[in-house]
């Protein structure tokens, strides 16, 4: 009987250790599914989380801008990182890269019947149409409404060696009840100053030639088309659909054709721009002059500096640091004493002689360029100045005085009005010398925006074979 039970009692334990495994192993399993679903979930949570995140830096960050998802493309989203090598081209045979934004399946924003990329590729037709007449060669993105890729977009940029990509689009503000308007610019701060340039122009020329508001330019990172291409690139909204007055605009071929006029007008002054020599007088100082020069270092600007004689012995540092960074340096005078300067021709000569000898100790440099001391022409000097000019001549001097000023030698002039003036005294010359004053502390305050404002000009230092402006 025992030997029974013993043997009853094994067989009921091993039936119990295999359900007890089952379950063990059924259990184990249980949880392991739960976890891959979990993790699954949270990977696509954070995935939604940060497309979200990109959606609304693009759209809700002011000013607004109403691009697809799909004109962002993250750079981790990207599908290759292409190394920024240009293919060499002819500069005197410039490729003009007109991207009309959206198209086919991807119309873009809309409101009734009028769709972004139909009026996109208006305007793009119409740019291309003035640029061909101009001479220049276009690169459309696409030709009628179909559907391209953002990599096919920029993959035809690059690979034909384009000299610079403009992509045109249109905006739009969801709150119906808020009537947003006007034209912004977009470029990518990582590609460089000249697509920053490019962009100014843009947004410049498309403003002074229509009624539209100024939204100004916008350093966006997220835009693939303009931080992927390999050329200066920017993308312009010319107007807001959701505007009743600007959709109205947009829609006429008339508006069309002013946008497409401005954005031409700015390629032009892209590809050649107008000349602007920025000279400073009465430096250097201890306080205003180094400023400057570091606004000018980070533009990457060579200015004309006239120096006086008595500030160089003050702050010899300063007047080499002017030299040593490639600017080019004038003589304006040794003492700015205008009743001893101006006394008579041989009184000029003495103080300039000074002057010249105090700069050439200081920084090596033999100079050849001056400014008279309240220009060539003033209240001061009437009864000498052309026999002080044939005299300097003869010695083998050249003179410059100017045709455009921030006017910063008038006491209590503020930032906003030496701008004003700068911008106003140019009057669209194509040849502009512009007069400033680094001893002047609110010209300092306003170098970076007074080089910011000129995209139309290059700057260039003076020399000798510079056509001297003379009064």
């Amino acid at each position: 009987m025992y030997i029974g039970y013993a043997q009853v009692h094994r067989r009921v334990r091993r039936r119990m250790d295999k359900r007890a495994l089952k379950w063990f192993f059924t259990v184990f399993m249980a949880v392991c599914l739960l976890y891959c679903i979990a993790q699954a979930a949270a990977y696509q949570w954070l995935d939604g989380y940060r497309q979200k995140e990109t959606v609304e830096e693009v759209a809700f960050n002011p000013p607004l801008h109403a691009l697809d998802i799909r004109d962002v493309v993250t750079k981790e989203d990207a599908a290759s990182q292409r190394e920024r090598a240009i293919p060499i081209r002819d500069a005197s045979n410039p490729l003009i890269v007109i991207d009309a934004g959206h198209g086919g399946a991807d119309a873009g924003c809309s409101k009734g019947d009028l769709y972004e990329k139909d009026i996109n590729l208006s305007i793009a037709n119409h740019t291309r149409e003035l640029l061909n007449a101009r001479g220049y060669e276009v690169l459309m993105t696409r030709a009628g409404d179909e559907t391209v890729s953002l990599e096919e977009r920029v993959n035809l940029a690059n690979e034909n060696g384009a000299t610079i990509y403009i992509s045109i689009h249109q905006n739009f503000y969801e709150k119906e009840t808020a009537d947003v308007h006007g034209i912004e610019t977009y470029y990518s701060a990582e590609c460089g100053a000249d697509g920053r340039r490019l962009a100014k122009l843009m947004q410049q020329q498309l403003t002074e030639h229509t009624d539209a508001r100024d939204r100004d330019i916008v350093a966006n990172e997220n835009l693939y088309v303009i931080r992927e291409t390999n050329m200066p690139a920017c993308l312009v909204e010319t107007g807001f659909l959701s505007s009743k007055k600007e959709r109205a605009l947009l829609a006429s071929d008339e508006y069309q054709q002013q946008l497409a006029q401005s954005i031409a007008s700015g390629v032009e002054l892209y590809l050649h721009p107008k000349t602007m020599y920025l000279t400073f007088d009465d430096g250097p100082s201890a306080e205003s002059t180094g400023v400057i020069l570091d606004a000018l270092k980070e533009h990457n600007i060579k200015a004309t500096f006239f120096l006086v004689g008595e500030n160089v012995e003050r702050y010899p540092q300063i007047a080499k640091r002017i030299v040593a960074e490639g600017h080019t340096i004038g003589i304006h005078c040794y003492s700015h004493d205008y009743k001893a300067l101006y006394e008579s021709v041989d009184a000029y000569v003495e103080d300039f002689e000074k002057a010249k000898a105090v700069i050439y100790e200081t920084t090596g440099v033999d100079v050849k360029l001056f400014r008279f001391p309240g220009g060539s022409i003033n209240a001061h000097n009437k009864k000498v100045y052309q026999d002080i000019a044939k005299t300097m001549a003869d010695k083998g001097y050249l003179y410059y005085d100017w045709n455009a000023s921030l006017e910063d030698a008038v006491k209590k002039s503020e930032p906003k009005t030496l701008l004003a003036n700068a911008k106003e005294s140019t009057l669209g010359r194509k040849k502009v010398v512009m007069l400033a004053h680094d001893v002047v502390y609110n010209t300092s305050l306003c170098i970076d925006e007074l080089l910011e404002q000129f995209p139309e000009y290059q700057m260039l230092p003076l020399s000798e074979e510079v056509v001297p402006i003379q009064f």
